[in-house]
This record gives structure tokens, C-alpha cells and sequence, in this order.
């Protein structure tokens, strides 16, 4: 049977999208991306993701705070599917995490690739495009406070890759394959899957021309995605909240970040000129590049609406702007394949030129975030930082029950590079100002309890003995972490404090209140 002059590409393009050969190096160029980017279990957003993943396992687990996640997590089966997952395998719950994230960023590169074998008939452009994103992961989204991934499990990731396999089944015309695709990627990030859907609208009205009946609703589509929620009302602990986040506040970005907003969208218009237009992948390109292009004009006006008046943000939350994370990972894939096909071409030396100083300073970049911690937080590692050696011993000689304080601000705190206490001590403890401030953000009727717990622990490196039992009373706190004191204050027991202390380390003390 011949194929239709409308669908010539689906069958042969298909060929070799999972052969032997291109699978093991797309295998290569995930760990090389895994070991550019480094792996940080409970690290910034994981507090709340791990910590959820643990409770499913345990429910056990965080009796006095776990509406810091639970609510939230309602909304996706993020943390069921990867417990899930854990209990059929019997794997630990460790290892399971690192094979997850293992495959989420082979498959989030798996996508790249066969969207450039759509965009590129050569080898070496398809390749290009694809170790140009696999070094660039971890480089910042303009102005949201996302990074193209994570270095932890994150939701994001298996969101991204399920939206770029959507995007080629829409350049192959299987478009219920696509809604599949993009129905999964909604359950495990919704965010993220309406700006998939809201580009896979626009790749459909630039494919117009064989299926005419489809663009007269697409951006109808599009237009409805990031406004179909149901908000709940602010309050003044929200906007506290809120105030945590700065992002949120398009009137404190500053100029570099607003030249990282429109900087793609200039240079994807002027390039596209440049393209090749007859041929069957340069025709792809085109409309991949066209529907880009729209889709960011789209919801940079979309996210400016949202962001901007005083009476909409209650939607700042949904953060409208972090479309830009679709738009980078798509930008950085086209100029990769444009760099292999006009510049490095078959020349191994140009390859190594670009992709190693480039691998580098990526490396150095993350090696400078999170100084006091291993590049690779294995598995059965011992951890060097001091805060995740207080954390592991917390883990395992305290009570399950147990509610802990420290600092509001511990997590900015030199050397503690950004992990989270509930994910990695796998205890309660009160509120802290950064990370529980952004949940609070995002669920108003955790605002009003954050607000109280944060500022019952304004001033902690000043807090006396009689504070600490404050805390006791008020909220029945049993443990607090603190940091390791001078020799004269060490014995808090025997000087009548209220507290003794069986753990400390080089930086830091773990005392019980009684």
C-alpha cells in the first residue's frame, strides 16, 4: 500500500528511534549529562517531593507537618507512581530514585533526538542538537527560578519528556498518541503539561496546510489552558507568603532576565529566514520553529496579563512565565542541530572545541552552587556536609514522631547548599521561611500557619533557653538542630538549659528538649 502524499514522513522517520545503536548512545549522553550536572537527593524542591515519596512508603512519617506537601500533591501521581514503583521492585527506595531520575533524563533526551531527526536529515545535526541540551540541563530558565532540569528526581522532567515524545507524535500526525501523551504528562505536572499542550496547539495550526480544519481552534485552545483554575482568595499571611517568592514580582526582574525572555524569540525570528524550506526535514524545522515562535509571543502576553495586575495575583502561583522552560529546552535544540549542520559538521575537533570548555564551565557552575557537598550524592555514600551528617543521624536515632525546629532561614545558611530537613532527616519540623514560604504560595490555607510558625522563630541565632521551651509549649517542639557552640556552652544539661544535646559534628548540635 503507498503512502499518502499528505503523511509521507511518519514510517520512515520512525525507523531507528529505538534501534540498538542510537539507544546506546543516547545511554552515553545521559550519563554525561548525569555527571555534568551532578545528583543532589533532597535538594531545593525535592524537600517536599521525597518527603512525599517517603510517607507513602511510611505513613508513619511527618504526623505534625504534612499538609506542607500533601495538599499540594493531590494533583499529581508524582509521588505515588515512584512509591509505587518501589514496592513492586523491591529496590531501595534510594537506588529507585537514582534509576528514575536516570531514565527521566535519558527520555527527556530520547525526545530531543527524535524531534531532530524530524528537523534534520544528517546525523551530525541530530546529534549536535541533542548533546547541546544533554550539557546544558542544568542552566537557569530566565528569571523563574528553574534550571531545563533538576538535579534530583523532579516531576518537571518526566512531565518534559512526556510533552516532547507528545510534540513528535504531532509532527508524525498521531494525534491521539499525543493526547495520550500530554493527558500523562498532565497527571504528574499540570503547569507543565498545559504549556505542552499550548505549543502542540500551535505546532497543529502551523501544520494548517494538511489538516485545514484543525487551526480555527487551536489558539482557543491555547488561550483557555492557563486560565482554567479555581483560586482560592488572598489573605495577608499569603502575601508574605507570596513575597518569598520574587520571581513572582515581573517588577523586580532585572534587565538580563527580561533580555532572556525575548533574546530567543528575536533570534528564532531572524534565523528562520534562514532556513530551508522545501525539503521534507527542513519543512519541520520550519514549523517547529514557526510554532515557537507564536507560542512564546503567546505566552509572554498570557503571563504579562497574569503577572502584572495587582488584581490577578492570585494566579501568580500557576507561574504563566515558566513557559519559558519549553521555549529554552526547544531553542537550545534547534541552535545545537544549526551548529552541528553548519559549523562542526564531521569534524571531530570542532565537537571537542565546543563540547568540552562548554561541559566544563557547566561542571564549575554546579561545583560553585553547592561547594560543602559531593558533586554525586550516591547511594551509601558517607556525606561530607556536616548538615546531612546531622541529618542522617537524626534519620536514625530519634523518634518517628518527633517535631523539630531550626532556623527559619537554615537552608541559605553557609554549607548547607540547599537540602531539605523533612526529605532527608525524614522528621516534622516547624516552618521555614524559604521553601514552606513558596508551598504556602501556592496553597492559601497553609499561609496563615506558616506565617505563625516562621514567626514564632524570628531572631533564632539569638534565641535563649527560655525560647526553645517556648516553642515546646506553643507548638510542642521535642528536638531543635543548632549551631555547635563554644566550649563554655557546651554542657546545656548540666548548666540547667532544658535541653541535652547527644549529637554534634563540626558545625552543628542536635539537643533534645525536655
Amino acid at each position: 500500500m503507498s503512502e499518502s502524499p499528505q503523511n509521507p514522513p511518519r514510517r520512515c522517520l520512525g525507523q531507528g528511534d529505538f534501534s540498538a545503536t542510537n539507544l546506546l548512545l543516547l545511554a552515553l549522553l545521559t550519563v554525561l549529562a548525569f555527571l555534568v550536572m551532578g545528583y543532589h537527593p533532597g535538594l531545593e524542591d525535592d524537600a517536599f517531593y521525597l518527603a512525599a515519596i517517603k510517607r507513602n512508603l511510611n505513613p508513619a512519617l511527618f504526623p505534625h507537618d504534612a499538609e506542607f506537601f500533601r495538599l499540594q500533591f493531590q494533583a499529581t501521581v508524582f509521588d505515588k507512581l515512584i512509591a509505587r514503583s518501589v514496592r513492586l521492585s523491591h529496590v531501595p527506595l534510594a537506588w529507585a530514585i537514582l534509576l528514575w531520575q536516570f531514565a527521566a533524563i535519558f527520555f527527556l533526551l530520547h525526545g530531543c533526538w527524535r524531534i531532530s531527526r524530524r528537523c534534520f536529515s544528517q546525523p551530525h545535526p541530530q546529534w549536535a542538537a541533542v548533546a547541546t541540551v544533554a550539557v546544558l540541563l542544568t542552566l537557569p530558565v530566565s528569571g523563574v527560578g528553574i534550571t531545563l532540569a533538576d538535579q534530583y528526581l523532579h516531576p518537571r522532567t518526566l512531565a518534559t519528556a512526556a510533552i516532547l515524545a507528545a510534540i513528535v507524535a504531532v509532527l508524525d500526525r498521531r494525534l491521539w498518541l499525543a493526547g495520550v501523551l500530554l493527558a500523562a504528562a498532565f497527571a504528574v505536572h499540570a503547569i507543565m503539561a498545559s504549556f505542552g499542550i499550548s505549543f502542540c496547539a500551535f505546532l497543529l495550526w502551523n501544520q494548517r496546510a494538511s489538516l485545514p480544519r484543525r487551526p480555527s481552534t487551536a489558539p482557543l485552545a491555547a488561550a483557555l489552558l492557563p486560565l482554567g483554575w479555581i483560586f482560592e482568595p488572598a489573605s495577608d499571611a499569603w502575601r508574605q507568603a507570596a513575597s518569598t517568592r520574587s520571581f513572582y514580582f515581573l517588577a523586580r526582574w532585572e534587565w538580563y532576565e527580561w533580555l532572556g525572555v525575548f533574546a530567543p524569540l528575536v533570534l528564532l525570528f531572524v534565523g528562520r529566514r534562514f532556513l530551508p524550506r522545501k525539503q521534507q526535514h527542513g519543512s519541520a524545522l520550519l514549523t517547529v520553529t514557526n510554532s515557537l515562535i507564536y507560542y512564546g509571543i503567546f505566552q509572554t502576553a498570557v503571563g504579562l496579563l497574569i503577572m502584572l495586575p495587582p488584581s490577578l495575583e492570585r494566579l501568580r502561583p500557576f507561574e504563566p512565565m515558566r513557559y519559558l522552560h519549553l521555549l529554552y529546552l526547544l531553542f537550545f535544540l534547534i541552535a545545537g542541530g544549526l551548529l552541528g549542520r553548519y559549523i562542526l559538521d564531521r569534524k571531530i575537533y570542532r565537537w571537542l572545541v565546543l563540547f568540552i570548555p562548554l561541559s566544563a564551565g557547566m561542571f564549575y557552575a554546579q561545583r560553585q552552587m553547592f561547594p560543602a557537598s559531593a558533586h554525586l550524592e550516591l547511594p551509601g555514600t558517607v556525606p561530607q556536609n556536616p548538615w546531612l551528617q546531622a541529618f542522617a543521624w537524626i534519620r536514625q536515632n530519634t523518634p518517628v514522631d518527633s517535631l523539630f525546629a531550626l532556623d527559619p532561614h537554615y537552608v541559605t545558611l553557609p554549607g548547607e547548599d540547599y537540602h531539605g530537613f523533612r526529605a532527608l532527616a525524614e522528621r516534622s519540623v516547624l516552618a521555614d521561611y524559604e521553601k514552606d514560604g513558596g508551598m504556602a504560595a501556592r496553597v492559601p490555607r497553609l499561609a496563615p500557619r506558616w506565617l505563625k510558625e516562621v514567626t514564632a522563630q524570628a531572631g533564632w541565632q539569638n534565641f535563649q533557653p527560655a525560647d526553645f521551651q517556648r516553642l515546646k509549649q506553643e507548638f510542642g517542639v521535642t528536638w531543635v538542630v543548632l549551631p555547635r557552640p563554644d566550649a563554655h556552652l557546651a554542657a546545656h544539661d548540666q548548666a540547667g538549659q532544658g535541653m541535652t544535646c547527644p549529637y554534634w559534628n563540626a558545625q552543628l548540635q542536635v539537643c533534645r528538649l525536655y
